[in-house]
């Protein structure tokens, strides 16, 4: 009877290790969908998915700001040559800055930045989009210094996980490229007709999946679970069919369609699928017309910020816009940031 008794508590203690390993490679999604076909308005779409609260509040970034990487000797350092508005939730997940060029960052667990090299120019993952947005006005640039210029992102700890993202970015062009970190060095997908990302798998073998669907090559049905290559499938399938906008708005209506429909609910896992990952938030950013616009699922208020009624002027002072503390913001906020200090960010794992 003890020996049962024992070998049913490893059992046990194996399927936990089973789920709990399952959950922590399932556990995240996010999304991303960029309508730029429209003859509008370039506007994209993301979603913030977590397994745990992400409370955000938005900060308005002057030029002028000095930063460095956070990784050592060696460490990237620069000066903001434009001003940002991020969304800022223990890193600087999303953002836009006053050129138009906007970028997101996702989780994908594959993700692999090799061995930490102190010799070589290094960067924190929670200020890799930061450093984009600070530097670059458009994907082509971003993209030539990033082919040009190799630099490590070094991954930081975020709620006990190691951080593993890649980053897609966007501009008022058009524009777009993601950046996936595999077997240590970056892999660029530069081009207008990549406008979706989601999580795993990664990139590659996302594109190779979406052909075998109605629509893209292939006669599969119209996926939808939850999971990311299913959201990676219906993202493209509502932004391939949506109609013609009359106007800014409708633009706008169409990316929040789309990215409310690849959004995870609420809820408890099935057995199936532990730890779906809920939707905690969404952007979407405007780049023709550099508007700003940000919903949190805990908010019936969708909110706006116009960056060109922000002081991006260098020495203007970073300022910020609660949600924390204020959820119930509704409309133009475009004048209701306040001065503040500035924030700090998760810190690399340098051992």
């Amino acid at each position: 009877m003890k020996n049962e008794k024992r070998q049913l508590k490893k059992v046990f203690i194996v399927a936990a290790i089973v789920i709990t390993s399952i959950a922590l490679k399932y556990a995240d999604a996010c999304s991303r969908a960029l309508w730029n076909d429209n003859k509008q308005a370039v506007v994209v779409g993301r979603t913030l998915d977590w397994f745990m609260p992400m409370p955000a509040d938005l900060y308005s970034l002057p030029r002028g700001i000095k930063r460095d990487g956070m990784t050592g000797k060696n460490t990237l350092t620069w000066t903001a040559k434009y001003g940002t508005i991020v969304t800022y939730s223990q890193a600087v997940s999303d953002g836009m800055n006053e050129k138009g060029l906007s970028g997101h960052l996702l989780w994908l667990a594959e993700s692999d930045y090799g061995k930490f090299d102190p010799e070589k120019p290094s960067l924190n993952i929670s200020l890799w989009l930061q450093y984009y947005l600070d530097n670059f006005a458009t994907v082509k640039g971003a993209v030539e210094f990033t082919e040009k210029t190799p630099f490590q992102i070094v991954p930081a700890t975020i709620d006990g996980r190691k951080s593993g993202v890649h980053l897609a970015i966007e501009d008022a062009s058009g524009d777009s490229a993601v950046i996936e970190y595999l077997k240590g060095k970056p892999t660029i997908y530069h081009g207008k007709e990549f406008t979706v990302m989601t999580n795993s798998p990664p990139y590659e073998e996302q594109l190779k999946n979406l052909k075998q669907y109605q629509g893209f090559g292939g006669d599969k049905a119209l996926p939808g679970t939850t999971e990311a290559a299913d959201r990676f499938v219906r993202g493209a399938y509502y932004l391939k069919h949506l109609t013609q906008p009359k106007s800014n708005r409708e633009c706008v209506a169409g990316v929040l369609s789309v990215m409310r429909n690849i959004s995870a609910p609420f809820g408890e896992s099935d057995p199936g699928r532990p730890n779906i990952s809920p939707t905690r938030w969404r952007t979407v950013c405007d780049l023709t017309n550099l508007v700003y616009f940000f919903e949190s699922t805990t908010s019936p208020n969708i909110i706006w910020v116009k960056l060109k009624e922000l002081d991006f002027s260098e020495g203007a002072g970073i300022r910020k816009l609660d949600l924390v503390k204020n959820p119930d913001r509704v409309g133009d906020c475009s004048r209701q940031f306040e001065p503040s200090e500035p924030f700090s960010v998760l810190k690399p794992d340098i051992e």
